[in-house]
């Protein structure tokens, strides 16, 4: 028998419900459509794996310390920068930590100097930023690229 031949005995056999309308409950109604499909979506039973994996594979950097002779060269540098007349661009590098991990990562910030926080010890730029000085690891003067140089 091909399968075309069983079809035909099947809707012989159901020939008298074939035709009738779907039924429909009286004491619950219909489904949404959302609601039916949100039986079929994918299951997450590791939630927040991918994320933990992503982290563990992010790379940190260790803190550079500096010697006692660079760090004499930094003080200087801050030193000369505080003594000087008018407003100062500089271009900062310092150490982040990472709050997720040992490390960190290593930052550029440049900006108009504004002034050494002494209750802090942050060098402070004239946009507000605060930069602790024990995690600055270069400073230079540069030449502010906003000012016209006419």
């Amino acid at each position: 028998m091909s399968v075309y031949g069983k079809f035909e005995s099947a809707e012989k056999k159901y020939k008298d419900i074939i035709d009738l309308p779907h039924p429909t409950s009286r004491k619950h109604p219909r489904m949404s459509l959302e609601a039916r499909a949100a039986q079929f979506a994918p299951f997450a039973a590791l939630t927040g794996h991918k994320e933990e994996l992503q982290e563990e594979r992010r790379l940190t950097k260790h803190k550079i310390i500096q010697d006692e002779g660079y760090r004499e060269e930094l003080d200087y540098a801050l030193d000369h920068i505080c003594q000087s007349e008018g407003e100062i661009c500089i271009r900062c590098e310092y150490f982040v930590a990472d709050k997720e991990k040992d490390g960190g990562d290593y930052k550029i910030a440049t900006g108009i100097f504004k002034r050494i926080d002494s209750e802090t010890n942050h060098l402070v730029l004239k946009d507000g930023m605060e930069i602790p000085v024990e995690d600055i690891v270069e400073l230079e003067e540069i030449e502010d690229p906003t000012l016209d140089n006419v």
